[in-house]
């Protein structure tokens, strides 16, 4: 008896959710490819529904949502959808989450709180994921969450190469605004050449977005200070380290930060006389009433383009960043 071999081709099939369609459209755009149509829509009793306008049979579908107010609603269309192509009969499902939903949630600080990160992650592979990609979680374990690849990407080559001709690093100090990032602080200060300073708070864990600023670690004074988080969500804790930087004799303060949240009243908080700039990607949609005179938006879509690309050839994305993070 001969063997029959049947071949294929692979087809790759971007889909957007609503959150934020012009990121979509831009890494489709950077893929030389178009958006598969969708049509999704909220009956008035908050329901979503959604459906794709072509086949995607046996294709590599990558479903892109990020994940935005109202984070709930824009969570529960990417799982619809995640389901539909999957029941669509979609080769392999990944999910493009550039901003990871919960991930501030990602162990228990006290007794009988969720773990609402891994509850993320287990709603994905119920709906159907196959993989996922997201752009600096807030933390590295939620990568062991998910049963199955995850491919966590780093914004700092786009910020890096906008720091690196706007900044001198003779008088340039990085300043980690907690403990928690010391790690990427340090490797940013590696990378710029110049010193690392750490702000020393303490968070009240009974009160959000409320910190004490208690101690700079490092030399600050008559140096320019660039900020680093993963995010700024109301700007408070970020506000707060620069005031702390200036008060220790800080020529000026540059903030730099992957996901711009920016939580009401962040714009106005963030337009504070301590903050010189604040530098951030498009990893979530800023509006025009959101945006000020002293504030950059870099794109993120290359990076995540790049990223999809690499999955969909089955090649590495590791060495997209050449261990430097």
């Amino acid at each position: 008896m001969s063997a029959i071999k049947i071949t294929g081709e692979k087809r790759l099939v971007i889909v957007s959710g609503r959150a934020h369609p012009q990121l979509a459209e831009d890494i489709a755009e950077e893929l030389d490819s178009e958006l598969v149509p969708t049509e999704a829509r909220t009956f008035a009793n908050g329901e979503i529904y959604a459906r794709y306008g072509d086949s995607i049979r046996g294709a590599d579908v990558f479903v892109i949502q990020s994940h935005t107010s109202p984070i709930n609603e824009w969570f529960m269309e990417q799982l619809i959808m995640i389901d539909a192509a999957k029941r669509a009969s979609a080769k392999r499902i990944t999910v493009v989450a550039p901003f990871y939903p919960y991930a501030r949630q990602d162990k228990k600080g006290r007794g009988r709180e969720p773990i609402s990160a891994r509850l993320v992650a287990d709603l994905f592979k119920a709906a159907g994921a196959d993989r996922i990609m997201s752009v600096d979680l807030h933390a590295a374990q939620i990568q062991g969450f998910f049963d199955g690849p995850v491919d966590h990407l780093f914004a700092m080559p786009v910020l890096l190469e906008h720091f690196r001709s706007k900044l001198d690093p003779v008088t340039l100090t990085v300043v980690s605004p907690d403990m928690g990032r010391v790690r990427v602080a340090d490797i940013w200060s590696d990378k710029l050449g110049a010193p690392l300073a750490i702000i020393h708070k303490r968070r009240d864990p009974r009160v959000a977005n409320q910190v004490s600023v208690h101690e700079i670690v490092g030399e600050v004074e008559g140096r320019v200070c660039l900020l680093v988080d993963d995010m700024i969500d109301t700007g408070r804790t970020i506000v707060k380290a620069a005031e702390a930087l200036k008060k220790q004799g800080a020529l000026g303060v540059v903030v730099a930060a992957t996901h711009a949240i920016f939580s009401d009243p962040a714009v106005e908080i963030l337009q504070s006389e301590f903050i010189d700039s604040v530098v951030v990607t498009d990893t979530l949609p800023i509006p025009d009433e959101k945006r000020w005179d002293r504030l950059t938006v870099l794109p993120i879509a290359p990076l995540l383009a790049r990223a999809i690309h690499e999955v969909f050839d089955d090649g590495s994305v590791t060495s997209m960043f050449d261990g430097a993070a």
